[in-house]
């Protein structure tokens, strides 16, 4: 049977605006994403019969459908009418787990992608980004990746211009961060500052990577816990003092990262981060998949 290889892209949040809860429980948002090149590396192979299964180098991640590639490939061959053909996965992670870097949506996208092209159906953008939608928000921004603005679930996409050219540095301390505990909370409490998006924008058209930088920003920094506040604050001020041009965390965390226009100072802040930190990385951004 056809194998085929692919890649998984990270993404990191560069603005996150919670605006309101929703009547089916899920909260509308304003984002800026941005894929990075950190990334998984996927093999595929089409197998007889509807098996589908995906393994791991990470024990405690489920081979089952709790494991969103296994969900993306069942929604992309329901979709598609393939019958007779099951999935057999291996995924190599390095995005970090629980991070906010969207790596099982990444999984999953990258999965959605691959199986479309193997099989040649030619649907067009919307209809692969309905069974993203099918599978979780943030798939259908990893499904083009690239520089956008995501709205309403996260899943309402518009293409801006590429991200100028930059040096990335992510840490991901060793907490993770209860996703539905930070909406809650951010439900209870009145939010006291909102990203620039619009200024952010407008940096990225006019090419203006200190001024995008500066405008960084997510919301559920100012709800964690006290603990895990005074960690992202320490990763944020070490990235700064080592030359960030702008720091900020990622979805609801808790990876951390940098924005920098020398990779020297970038490189720095990596070596200096991993004197407290494990998972440190240096990235770089990445123009859209397709």
């Amino acid at each position: 049977m056809e194998n085929l290889k692919t890649r998984a892209y990270a993404k990191i949040n560069l603005a996150l605006d919670v605006l309101e809860k929703l009547d089916d429980g899920y909260h509308r948002v304003n984002m800026v994403m941005q894929s990075i090149d950190i990334f998984d590396d996927i093999d595929i192979k089409l197998i007889k019969g509807g098996r589908i299964e995906a393994y791991t180098n990470r024990s405690y991640i489920p081979s089952d459908m709790k494991n969103l590639a296994c969900r993306a490939a069942a929604e992309y061959m329901a979709a598609a009418g393939i019958e007779g053909y099951g999935v057999s996965m291996r995924i190599n992670k390095r995005i970090p787990v629980c991070a906010g870097m969207g790596g099982g949506s990444s999984d999953a996208a990258a999965v959605i992608r691959a199986l479309d092209g193997l099989f040649g159906s030619g649907m067009s953008d919307e209809q692969l980004a309905m069974i993203g939608r099918n599978v979780g928000s943030d798939v259908v921004f990893c499904l083009f990746g690239g520089t956008m603005i995501a709205k309403e679930k996260g899943d309402v996409l518009q293409r801006i211009p590429d991200l100028p050219d930059a040096f990335i540095t992510v840490c991901k301390p060793s907490f993770s961060v209860s996703t539905p505990a930070l909406f809650s909370k951010i439900d209870s409490c009145k939010i006291k500052r909102h990203p620039d998006i619009e200024g952010m924008v407008e940096a990225i058209e006019k090419g203006d990577i200190g001024s995008v930088a500066r405008r960084c920003y997510n919301v559920f920094e100012d709800v964690l816990p006290n603990r895990e506040q005074r960690i992202v604050d320490n990763i944020k001020g070490i990235m700064l003092s080592c030359g960030a041009l702008g720091a900020a965390m990622t979805g609801t965390g808790s990876a951390v990262y940098g924005i920098f226009k020398d990779e020297k100072l970038a490189e720095s802040a990596v070596h200096t981060l991993r004197r407290e930190y494990t998972q440190c990385f240096l990235a770089r951004n990445v123009k859209k998949l397709s």
